[in-house]
């Protein structure tokens, strides 16, 4: 008989009474007829007890423990610079007569780009020139009075000596001796005076040949050439266009072969990238984010002298020969740097470590198939794989996936029916059962 909690419950899942009496009959009947069928269950589950508790196994995925050469690195995004950029702009006022090249073209150091009308800076050359020529003769001229009145100072002088011993002697007159003497002064005083004339003469003389430098530098501007090697970018006037002095912007090139690449690192790293540039010079690689992008090798050339506190980052450049102009000015690209090699490491893939209450571990497979929990030691991480410092030897079997299943001492063998066929590309399927089933 079936109480009535037993009814409630059968009658609200829709169970019919029947169909429960009939299964308790049928149950009471097989546990009368003696030990055969008891027996026969008992058989086929040490049938299949035998075969290895196939019944209770998860599948497992190993992998090998490695040794090979783990580069240290550190990745970033960066951000591509020219090596130089310049801004080229007119030095004189003109109309720009002619365009030497197309934008968007790489030029060399020295090559024309731009032709201003030559005309009027010519007439201004011509000018200063001819005012120089006057000046040169002005101050011939001066020279030459100064020599003419020397003479004649000279002269008077002498004049004015003779004077004054027959004054003396009583043969002139004192009025006459004195009229010779202030004769003699004078012209003295106009010698003083063509000498100023001639220091005043060549400094006029520097000043215009200074004027006429000054005309042809500005007439040397009229032809606008390049200062770098770089590209051109957008052009910005035309032929015929009124080009101011030093406002108007022409044209900006870019040099970008070299290039740099700028990027930001922790600061945590900082003290390891300062003691491996002073032994050697870190090498470093950029990839540009398109679609075909292919590595670029270039070496790390600055550090910064200040850490960003508000991102705890430190800047950091790299310089690229950029030959084939793989990288442009703008670019983000995908940057690493190799701090260092460490030599024969041994690593295996970062699924296999795990974490518990006693640190990490790993689960080991032994040479009589079962698992050993093993804590290690790990370094850092590289793309997929760990380093282990401490706790593993090359040409161990170690767990990748299927670590819930497994406690220590699990036995596992090798899957053959497939289930482990998820792990092929990377270590060998198992399965795993406890021990002494």
């Amino acid at each position: 008989m079936l109480n009535p909690f037993r009814r409630s419950v059968f009658r609200r899942f829709g169970i019919p009474l029947a169909a429960v009496w009939t299964a308790g009959a049928l149950s009471l009947a097989s546990a009368g007829c003696g030990g055969n069928t008891s027996a026969a269950a008992q058989g086929a589950g040490g049938g299949r007890g035998g075969r290895g508790g196939r019944g209770g196994e998860a599948p497992v995925v190993t992998a090998k423990v490695t040794q090979k050469d783990v580069p240290v690195d550190i990745s970033a995004i960066g951000n591509v610079e020219a090596y130089a950029t310049i801004s080229v702009r007119s030095q004189v006022t003109g109309q720009l007569q002619q365009i030497h090249f197309h934008e968007g073209d790489f030029v060399k150091t020295g090559q024309v780009l731009f032709t201003l009308d030559r005309r009027p800076f010519e007439a201004a050359l011509a000018q200063a020139e001819a005012n120089l020529n006057r000046d040169k003769a002005l101050l011939a001229q001066a020279e030459a009075q100064l020599k003419r009145d020397a003479s004649n100072a000279e002269y008077q002088q002498l004049s004015a000596e003779r004077q004054a011993e027959l004054k003396q002697r009583g043969i002139i007159s004192r009025d006459m001796a004195e009229q010779v003497r202030a004769q003699a002064d004078a012209t003295h005083a106009l010698v003083e005076a063509d000498k100023a004339s001639i220091e005043s003469a060549r400094a006029q003389l520097v000043a215009q040949q200074a004027a006429v430098d000054a005309a042809r530098v500005a007439l040397d501007y009229c032809v606008i050439k390049s200062p770098i090697d770089g590209r051109t970018g957008n052009l910005s006037v035309k032929v015929g266009s009124l080009v101011t002095a030093n406002q108007l912007e022409l044209i900006t090139i870019a040099r970008v072969d070299p290039i740099y690449v700028t990027f930001a690192i922790p600061a945590v790293h900082l003290s390891a990238v300062k003691q491996h540039m002073t032994a050697e010079k870190l090498p470093v690689t950029a990839t540009p984010q398109d679609n075909d992008a292919q590595p670029e090798n270039g070496t790390l050339s600055f550090v910064d002298n200040t850490v960003d506190p508000t991102t705890d980052t430190i800047k950091l450049k790299a310089l690229f020969e950029n030959t084939d102009h793989r990288l442009w000015p703008g670019q983000f690209a995908r940057v690493s740097l190799r701090l260092k090699t460490l030599p024969n490491a041994v690593v295996v893939p970062s699924q296999a470590v795990q974490t518990g209450q006693d640190g990490q571990y790993v689960f080991v497979v032994k040479d009589d198939s079962t698992v050993e929990q093993r804590p290690i030691v790990t370094a850092q991480r590289v793309d997929q794989d760990i380093v282990i410092e401490k706790g593993l030897r090359p040409g161990e079997v170690v767990v990748t996936e299927g670590h819930l299943r497994l406690e220590p001492g699990a036995r596992v063998t090798t899957d053959t029916s497939g289930g482990g066929g998820r792990g092929r590309g990377r270590g060998r399927g198992v399965q795993a059962s406890r021990a002494g089933q």
